[in-house]
């Protein structure tokens, strides 16, 4: 039997769970810091492996915002504030409906749900020839598409994957695209976090992984924001839909 960091009644994880926990936070935090977006769809489907759904929930939100704020002075300068409040402040509205709905959702269907859409997707815009163009819909469309990321990430800070889809289909450059997705993740994420604090969420338990987490956050989110510097339009655009489908894989998988 593995070795218990702490007991405190039901409170316990073990060097087991530490190790998948760091493993998931270095996966997870490499490809936030890569992309500007990603540690839930990473590490999540690894962490439900050793934790429960709520504390894997609140520690994907935790790790999200140390690796967002760890890496935002190096998007700083190409954020518009105008063209971003039209997905942030409908994403804050829904932060809490997603939260409220923590309960009441099945994991398994929500995984293969999530892992279908992002497995369709990807495998389009990785076979399509030309990159698409779309202005269609204004900034009410901005706004629904913050709306659902709001409520993806009060669910289980999974607040980028509308948003990657969406900067694709408006064909954003790497550097602008950057910065909507992590100043959206970051704005919604932190709000999901007082959110889930508000709640009680964030129990003994979130405190000790979160503690066996931080490490391999830090050090991947370094590492992957190496990459990224190194990365033109079109190598970031397939990383990340490589990344999408790959993780839509992974999400289907677990969810049996």
């Amino acid at each position: 039997m593995s070795h218990c960091l702490v007991d405190a009644g039901s409170q316990t994880i073990s060097i087991d769970q530490i190790i998948i926990i760091l493993l998931g936070a270095l996966a997870g935090g490499f490809v936030n810091g890569l992309t500007g977006f990603g540690t839930g769809i990473t590490a999540m489907g690894l962490w439900l492996y050793t934790i429960s759904p709520p504390v894997a929930a609140s520690l994907v939100i935790i790790c999200s915002v140390v690796s967002q704020l760890q890496t935002l002075p190096m998007i700083w300068p190409t954020i518009e504030w105008r063209r971003l409040l039209p997905f942030v402040v409908p994403g804050l509205i829904g932060v809490p409906i997603g939260t409220m709905l923590l309960s009441q959702i099945d994991p398994r269907i929500f995984k293969f749900g999530v892992g279908l859409f992002l497995v369709s997707y990807a495998t389009y815009a990785l076979a399509r020839k030309v990159q698409m163009r779309g202005a269609f819909g204004g900034r009410v469309a901005d706004g629904a598409v913050g709306f659902g990321g709001g409520v993806l990430g009060g669910l289980a800070g999974f607040s980028g994957p509308l948003l990657i889809v969406w900067t694709d289909i408006r064909g954003y450059t790497k550097e602008y695209r950057r910065s909507v997705l992590q100043t959206f993740n970051l704005s919604i994420l932190t709000t999901a976090l007082i959110s889930h604090a508000y709640s009680g969420l964030l129990t003994q338990q979130v405190g000790l992984a979160t503690i066996a987490a931080l490490p391999g956050t830090v050090c991947g989110a370094w590492l992957g924001a190496m990459v990224y510097e190194r990365l033109g339009d079109r190598g970031f655009q397939q990383i990340v839909m490589a990344f999408l489908f790959l993780s839509g894989v992974m999400l289907i998988w677990t969810s049996r």
